[in-house]
């Protein structure tokens, strides 16, 4: 069969910029896919690149829209590179959604807070942040650090350790430290030490759920090596950016946490049988991608997240709207 193909792009503009150790990202581009059947049945999907993170450009996505003709068939879909993941992610979840006979409309998530993790701002500001997506109803959080120098987070991390255990009630806050692989090995060491002393202290109402990704990706030894030296999980995240990259790390004999971020990880059917056959531990995590997007990533996270996680989806905050892209 045939689908009609049309694709509009899109730009949101983030409340705040987000920084990470890769730079600072102010503006999500993207590109809203729609496929119509004979019928007139309409399937949706997003293509939401983070090049830097691993995935193709938003040009190369872009581009790869542009050059296909006004009618595709499924054959054309799942023969999409992997050198494409973000596309394959989109193009495929549009005929997930059409052949489910979803029809028009998307189906609302029924994710509450306490199920995701809230994204948290780097630097000071988290500390009247963490407070505010606690009374939102999160009680997993997730502060971005490698941002600044370490003396200074490490200053800022015994506050906000203070906060959480000011919170906690009758269900421990969690938090979860991403350094985007901008740590050293020594740099590392020391968060996984302040990590394990909160572990280590007793009564106190906040835990550390893990430290991602600490090292670049070139550093996967060294990050084996840590992950075996302390108590404090490691979670790769970069490393394990898209399904080739999950499965070098897997046949490398990694057995710990993998954060999974659909929208740019590639072909949702591929990804769902290589999780299922190796139940591997899971966070499945946003892109900051629109609602369509979001809610394939969710539909894929929800069958495949054995240990029952947070889910990193806790970013809503962070843009001004919920802009209808189309």
């Amino acid at each position: 069969m045939l689908y009609k193909f049309e694709f509009r792009t899109y730009q949101r503009k983030f409340k705040r910029p987000l920084q990470t150790s890769h730079g600072i990202w102010d503006i999500r581009e993207g590109i809203i896919l729609r496929l119509i059947d004979e019928n007139g049945k309409i399937g949706w999907g997003e293509i939401a690149p983070l090049s830097w993170f691993g995935s193709e450009t938003f040009e190369q996505a872009l581009d790869f829209c542009q050059q296909l003709p006004a009618n595709i068939s499924s054959e054309m879909i799942f023969a999409i590179s992997a050198a494409l993941p973000a596309c394959q992610f989109g193009f495929e979840s549009a005929w997930e959604n059409l052949t489910e006979a979803i029809g028009n409309a998307l189906r609302q998530d029924k994710i509450s807070k306490n199920q995701c993790s809230g994204l948290l701002p780097a630097g000071e500001t988290v500390l009247q942040a963490l407070p505010m997506l606690w009374l939102e109803g999160y009680r997993t959080f997730k502060w971005k650090i490698g941002v600044t120098a370490i003396e200074e987070e490490l200053r800022i991390f015994q506050q906000l350790i203070a906060v959480m255990d000011d919170l906690g009630d009758r269900q421990k806050p969690l938090l979860r430290l991403d350094a985007n692989g901008g740590l050293t090995y020594s740099e590392a060491e020391k968060w996984l030490e302040a990590c394990d002393n909160v572990t280590a202290t007793p009564d106190l109402a906040a835990e550390i759920e893990f430290l991602e990704q600490p090292l670049a990706i070139a550093q996967f030894p060294e990050m084996v090596r840590l992950n075996a030296t302390y108590a404090t999980p490691i979670a790769l995240d970069e490393s394990a950016a898209n399904l080739d990259r999950i499965q070098e790390c897997y046949s490398q004999g990694w057995r710990g946490i993998f954060v999974i971020k659909p929208a740019i990880s590639g072909s949702p059917s591929q990804l769902s049988k290589f999780c299922q056959t190796h139940n591997i531990d899971a966070v499945f995590s946003s892109v900051f991608e629109t609602k369509i997007g979001r809610q394939a990533a969710l539909n894929l996270a929800t069958k495949l997240s054995l240990n029952k996680r947070a889910l990193g989806f806790g970013t809503d905050s962070w843009f001004d709207d919920n802009q209808d892209t189309w």
